[in-house]
């Protein structure tokens, strides 16, 4: 009979929840009462919604407590770990019995995600248990050259997962072409829109899965030294970087004659980036890792023939790298016999905005929007009618939901408009201004441009200034001509890729939503009620049974009328500040 095992997850989701408390109330208990079981540390597994997290394995199986706090571990210790009774109704998953939550792990595959949540990502051991660094010593073992390294990648139907999709194993054999002296391999862990928490979730819960993949890219282009391009708001995810970092060095996996393969020196780096959202783009990442501002360059030449410091440089993000191994020890017909036939593998995304089931979801290439949302997801929180995805980052498009039968693959996604991104999917509900939510994602981008290109610095103002006016009641006819005619300027203007897609967002609301665009500047309404200087609050006379709580409530005294008798808001005092309607207990008050 084997030790009894308790894993609390403490990525950063779990962290804010409150699960370095849960650690530490289990830890007391277990030295206190001298209790014999295991304790464990891992990271995130997805299901942030459920956080803080705490798995118990015992000689029946696993089973996965969510939102435990510390009364809750208490119990759990007590009824699960010393008494074998499991506490069902606290179960978030188990393959014994069924749970409520089961339908967000249906249909998921996981392999850039393949450790996270299993292994304690500070132990190289662990990794190793789950065939870490095996495709690596493969390579090593069966003298696999470079050239058969990069078909395997080919062959895989691996697409770059950071942005574009453009041919992993493509992008590798034009750096492996360059016979220059130097050659350096990149990992771009600085994408700065919802899809970067995917980015961080594989960093802090299984580091060792990029470390590989980017030996395993060294080799195959024939570089010399890596860079990981973090940025400095992930501590948890450098941290734990640097421990792998460690570990591998001491393994003699990086360092000279990697894994004895003769004439293979490379070592790996961390630059910690200052959160600029440009350096994303490649060009302006290499530009900071060697000390300059963050600012793209003009393309030709491309990275695989002058990149960093002027030599051929290979760049690709976290997911791209974590995937590798997995193909390299499972072939790539393993790998492409998921997905369409563009677009093979699988793909994270980071669900967010008004969904029951918000966390990191890994599915194959072809699944339906819908099914993401409504399936893995759970539906829309307190069940409001499904409106749009906005899908790629700050700049990417919407999809609304009668395009919800979409397959997610990057040629479907790109049809409608938007991005595939890293994975950032912003789910939205019948409450959301779409005019608003263009404004929102407009004013990231224009923040963020690193303002090297006219029509990206001051195009994304004007259009900002626009549908700002626009949400605030002020808008005019020909404005959304006039957005349209400057999102086409700065797309076929701008330098790089932030600001030929910062038009998307609004491109797209206009495609799929001019309605509200239209009702927002003619009838000075907000469709969806959100705009605070279209709304209007009124009073019901015939339900008003005046109680005279919103009087009472009301911050600006707008609100007048007499006990037992209707009341009336005066328009020109009132802010729409909303308190009154949400504190009215006969549904007298409506907004319109």
């Amino acid at each position: 009979m084997e030790k009894i095992k308790v894993i609390v997850g403490l990525g950063s989701c779990g962290l804010a929840a409150g699960a370095g408390k849960v650690f530490e109330t289990i830890s007391k208990t277990k030295q206190d009462k001298n209790l014999d079981f295991i304790l464990k540390k891992t990271s995130c597994i997805g299901m942030c919604f459920r956080e803080p997290l705490v798995e118990v394995i015992d000689n029946n199986g696993s089973y996965l407590y969510g939102e435990v706090d510390s009364i809750k571990a208490a119990e759990i210790l007590e009824k699960h770990v010393q008494n074998s009774e499991p506490i069902k109704e606290y179960v978030v998953k188990t393959d014994l019995f069924d749970t409520k939550d089961k339908g967000f792990f249906e249909g998921q595959v996981k392999i850039a995600l393949r450790n996270c949540g299993y292994i304690d990502p500070e132990s190289i051991e662990e990794y190793e248990e789950r065939n870490g660094y095996k495709a690596i010593k493969k390579i090593a073992n069966d003298k696999i050259t470079p050239v058969e390294v990069i078909q395997t990648v080919l062959d895989s139907g691996l697409r770059g997962r950071g942005g574009g999709g453009f041919p992993t194993g493509l992008k590798w054999r034009f750096a492996n072409n360059n016979k220059a002296k130097t050659k350096y391999i990149i990992c771009n862990a600085d994408e700065g829109d919802p899809g970067a928490f995917m980015d961080r979730s594989v960093l802090e819960g299984d580091p060792h899965s990029v470390l590989e993949g980017m030996i395993i890219g060294a080799y195959a282009i024939e570089a010399s030294e890596g860079w990981i391009y973090c940025r400095a708001e992930y501590p948890l995810a450098i941290k734990r970087l640097n421990i792998a970092l460690g570990q591998a060095r001491k393994n003699g996996y990086l360092g000279k004659n990697v894994f004895g393969i003769k004439g293979f020196d490379f070592d790996i780096h961390i630059k910690e980036g200052a959160g600029a959202f440009v350096c994303g783009e490649e060009t302006a990442l290499m530009a900071s890792i060697e000390g300059e501002r963050g600012m793209p360059r003009k393309r030709p030449p491309f990275p695989a023939e002058s990149g960093l410091w002027k030599s051929p440089t290979n760049i690709n993000n976290v997911e791209t790298f974590a995937n590798i191994p997995w193909i390299l020890i499972n072939g790539a017909a393993a790998y492409s016999k998921y997905g369409t036939a563009k677009s093979k593998g699988t793909k994270v995304f980071a669900l967010t905005g008004k969904i029951k089931n918000g966390g990191l979801v890994e599915v194959p290439m072809g699944i339906t929007i819908k099914d993401i949302v409504f399936k893995l997801g759970g539906g829309i929180i307190n069940d409001k009618k499904f409106k749009a995805v906005q899908l790629g980052g700050p700049s990417g498009g919407c999809i609304p939901e009668y395009l919800g039968d979409t397959i997610v693959d990057y040629d479907s996604v790109n049809s409608t408009g938007a991005i595939m991104g890293s994975g950032g999917m912003v789910v939205m509900d019948e409450t959301t201004c779409m005019v608003d939510m263009a404004r929102f994602f407009l004013d990231f981008t224009k923040k963020e441009s690193c303002g090297k290109c006219t029509f990206c610095r001051i195009g994304t103002q004007r259009m900002l200034e626009i549908l700002t006016r626009i949400t605030a009641g002020k808008g005019k006819e020909g404005d959304i001509e006039r957005l349209t005619e400057l999102s086409m300027q700065i797309k076929d203007s701008s330098l790089c890729g932030l600001g030929q897609t910062a038009p998307n967002p609004v491109l797209t609301t206009i495609k799929y939503f001019r309605n509200e665009y239209e009702a927002h500047i003619r009838d000075k309404k907000c469709p969806a009620k959100n705009c605070k200087p279209l709304l209007t609050y009124f009073i019901d006379a015939e339900k008003c049974t005046g109680c005279m709580l919103c009087k009472k409530v009301c911050p600006v005294i707008a609100i007048s009328g007499e006990k037992k008798l209707p009341h009336l808001i005066d328009q020109q005092l009132c802010t729409k500040c909303g308190t009154c309607l949400s504190k009215c207990k006969f549904l007298a008050i409506s907004v319109s």
